[in-house]
């Protein structure tokens, strides 16, 4: 390997739960030469309101950790566990890992509403692979970040393992599913779920954007570090909208 690819044009720090391990080689896939993820883990065992609820101190003391590695930017790769909380926590959230990290950071949450505001859309239709007590809390989220759900659906699955182990099929399927006609663009709306493989196919199929959880916390974790690739072959959001 070239020193160049040890993350000299940028350093993504990302906080995961445990129990994942979908989000790593889908950023690693995504990124341009010189670009690296350093990751951690924070602790998550049911996807459901109780298990959630820790996520946001797990991610303070977590980005403390990474901040040492150094990073550019830290994401927190947890839809669920900020947008739970809504939109005045997720910010909390954020700006208390800034204030532990002295790093830049995002969420997952605050990603996808950056990405859709980008976007300049406002209907959206969402596929979710939760169960209603949570994905109910996000069509919340995305209604106070001024956004109109046309539709959400989940798989309601309640476990990690089982939302990182859905086929890019079962996912392309059920997202194709969710779509409504008046939706501008679709969300896949978890960091659990795999996505980058069929966001091309999704948005020539239903010739509108899509957005997935993965994809925009990664397009964002690269304009905060100050990245401006246009990247090709994970939907429009990297290939048209990468400077702001």
């Amino acid at each position: 390997m070239k020193d160049f690819e040890y993350g000299a044009r940028a350093k993504i720090g990302l906080v995961y739960p445990a129990p994942g391990w979908v989000m790593e080689p889908e950023f690693n896939k995504m990124s341009p030469e010189g670009v690296i993820t350093c990751a951690t883990r924070i602790s998550l065992h049911e996807t459901n309101e109780e298990g959630l609820s820790g996520i946001g101190s797990e991610a303070i003391k977590a980005a403390k950790l990474l901040a040492q590695a150094p990073v550019d930017v830290i994401a927190l790769g947890c839809t669920s566990g900020n947008f739970m909380g809504g939109a005045e926590y997720d910010n909390e959230v954020i700006q208390k890992m800034e204030k532990s990290s002295g790093v830049p950071c995002i969420t997952t949450s605050s990603s996808v509403v950056d990405a859709l505001n980008r976007l300049n859309v406002k209907k959206i239709a969402v596929a979710t692979p939760y169960i209603e007590e949570v994905y109910m809390k996000g069509k919340s989220f995305l209604e106070e970040s001024g956004f109109e759900v046309t539709n959400i659906k989940g798989l309601n699955l309640l476990y990690d393992r089982e939302i990182d182990s859905q086929s890019l099929e079962t996912v392309y399927k059920f997202t194709k599913e969710v779509d409504t006609k008046d939706a501008e663009a679709v969300v896949i709306l978890c960091t659990g779920i795999r996505s980058i493989g069929i966001i091309e196919h999704l948005e020539k199929d239903l010739n509108k954007p899509v957005i997935s959880a993965i994809q925009a916390t990664f397009w964002n974790a690269l304009r905060k570090s100050g990245v401006s690739d246009k990247i090709k072959g994970y939907g429009s959001l990297l290939e048209n909208y990468q400077t702001n």
